[in-house]
């Protein structure tokens, strides 16, 4: 399917470079990006963005041969304990759907135990960003992202 529209976050004046800057700042804070990359991947695939991964990631230091894996990660134990934390945190944060209480006490602490508070903070702004732009990317039909 063609896109809607163009990429909001370029038709609205001044609006990509907050969204970028704000990615920078999350970055800063000390979350490994290897896990803010696992987190963009679980978040999106719940949010039905798609992104085209690679059979073959290559041999680049910050390819990640797990990613494929990440649909999966409570059935698999390649992923450490503190990704396991901010995939649950991630996957409860993200589906909000029928529940009073999506991101119970369990799944909080368990994140807290691997994170600062600055880091669980970062973690946090991060899985509402990439929600963000699942959104916009959606809702307006864009096209299908190569993984970087």
């Amino acid at each position: 399917m063609p896109p809607r529209m163009n990429n909001p976050s370029l038709v609205v004046p001044d609006a990509l470079q907050p969204l970028l800057d704000l990615t920078k700042v999350i970055g800063q804070v000390g979350v490994p990006q290897r896990t803010l990359d696992l987190i963009r991947l679980r978040v999106s695939q719940i949010n039905g963005r798609i992104y085209t991964i690679p059979a073959d990631l290559g041999s680049a230091a910050e390819a990640d041969e797990r990613l494929p894996q990440v649909a999966h990660w409570q059935e698999t134990d390649c992923f450490t304990p503190a990704e396991r934390a901010a995939l649950a945190l991630a996957e409860a944060a993200t589906d909000l759907s029928g529940q009073d209480d999506p991101v119970c006490d369990e799944v909080w602490q368990e994140a807290a135990r691997h994170y600062s508070e600055a880091e669980l903070a970062a973690l946090v702004i991060h899985i509402g960003l990439v929600n963000l732009w699942n959104r916009i990317n959606v809702s307006t039909r864009q096209v299908p992202a190569a993984w970087r």
